[in-house]
């Protein structure tokens, strides 16, 4: 049986001579990791600047209410005197309750400081825990005092405060430093990009006139992401003024 013949101007040809790369001199388009048009790495560094700014406005607190994730990354040593240290949430369990946040201490121990404390105390469970975990919350700029729970001994409760006046002009003070480093996080992403539109235009890696329409891109992206940490600041600040 004989091989099939080559159709001559068959579609498959046509795309296939589509496909080739051409050896005309006139083909100078720059690979893709010197595109000026390439915004990729600065868009995302400008997703995670406002990611990170949402993540620090949270933990704010807002028209008296507490962010527990603020005293679950709260850090603890549980040996006194000890190098290492451990989340508090992974040591208590941190329940909202209204005006109140209860801890309730844990009884896993996986670490080796963690295991050290149990060597250390006779205390059952995680009672051995109180003690550290206590000293952490006061010695930490959170303003909470700690209370024991006289029927059970593995409980903390902490009441928390009304804010006040001070409170909320100190929380819109931390909320404003926050935008202002994101903002610069922002000039930082843009001077990068900048620095690789100049490398490209000095080692002629792309088109003079393909790099001056890039600029006034590159600018509009900055500008629309300092405006969105604008906007998520004001909405921050609605939160914390109420």
């Amino acid at each position: 049986m004989s091989a099939p013949l080559p159709q001559k101007g068959g579609k498959a040809t046509r795309a296939q001579s589509a496909d080739a790369p051409s050896s005309s001199p006139s083909s100078s388009a720059p690979p893709a990791a010197d595109d000026p048009f390439d915004f990729s790495v600065l868009e995302a560094d400008i997703v995670k600047v406002h990611e990170r700014l949402q993540h620090e406005l949270k933990k704010l607190r807002s028209g008296g209410r507490f962010n527990p994730e603020v005293l679950e990354a709260l850090r603890v040593h549980l040996v006194k005197g000890g190098k290492e240290s451990v989340r508090l949430g992974d040591v208590a369990q941190v329940i909202p309750k209204g005006r109140v946040v209860q801890l309730i201490v844990g009884e896993k121990d996986s670490s080796k400081e963690k295991r050290r404390a149990h060597e250390l105390t006779e205390l059952p469970g995680g009672f051995q825990h109180i003690k550290p975990i206590t000293s952490a919350i006061l010695s930490s700029t959170l303003s909470l005092t700690p209370q024991p729970d006289p029927a059970n001994p593995s409980l903390l409760s902490i009441p928390i405060p009304p804010p006040t006046a001070d409170s909320r002009r100190a929380a819109i003070a931390e909320a404003q430093d926050a935008a202002k480093a994101a903002t610069e996080a922002i000039r930082n992403a843009r001077g990068t990009q900048q620095k690789k539109l100049r490398a490209m235009q000095l080692g002629k890696k792309a088109l003079p006139d393909d790099l001056r329409k890039a600029a006034p891109l590159m600018e509009k992206l900055v500008e629309k992401g300092t405006k969105e940490v604008t906007r998520i600041l004001d909405a921050a600040k609605k939160v914390l003024e109420a």
